[in-house]
């Protein structure tokens, strides 16, 4: 069974995108050039999942930015066929979170990148996260779609380490512990 890692930023105030689903207050020219060990996490991945909304929000980068396979759960866009220049990088389902995990071990994954705020939310619900990194973005948007939604039983955390970058991005590691 493979394990679920999630690697996210949010705004100070718990954001991970606008209510539009926008993610330009992310994007900074005071991050650029800081190494937030985004690369060394990829390069442990086996496998993304994510939902529609972050699925469309990446289309709408200049360049499909992974080179793992992605399963997009989706009852939307379950059966259909993704677009042209990414038929054999992108696959759309709909799966629970459980049927997700056993799927993508099928196919030889063993760590997951699991990204989306309902994704993540439901794959920590199933208790299928290992562990995250959350990064908190110095700014304040006001609104916007939460991270971490509604749980049945409180979630316990280990923290593991916090690094404070020059820009003022700061970043937590925690195992999820149950």
């Amino acid at each position: 069974m493979p394990t679920g890692h999630v690697f996210i930023a949010t705004s100070l105030d718990g954001f991970i995108a606008r209510a539009d689903g926008s993610l330009d207050w992310l994007i900074s020219p005071a991050h650029e050039g800081e190494d937030h060990g985004y690369d060394a996490f990829m390069a442990n991945i086996d496998a993304i999942v994510m939902g529609r909304g972050t699925y469309e929000a990446v289309l709408g980068f200049d360049a499909w930015p992974y080179d793992k396979p992605v399963l997009v759960l989706s009852r939307q866009l379950a059966g259909s066929e993704p677009p042209e220049g990414l038929q054999g990088k992108v696959t759309f389902a709909d799966l629970s979170p459980q049927a997700a995990m056993d799927h993508l071990g099928q196919q030889g994954a063993a760590r997951v990148y699991v990204d989306g705020g309902q994704i993540v939310q439901a794959f920590l619900r199933a208790g299928l996260v290992a562990d995250m990194v959350l990064s908190r973005i110095p700014v304040l948007i006001g609104a916007g779609r939460s991270l971490f939604g509604a749980v049945d039983r409180d979630l316990a955390l280990v923290h593991q380490a916090t690094t404070a970058f020059p820009s003022g991005l700061v970043q937590s590691r925690y195992s999820v512990v149950g």
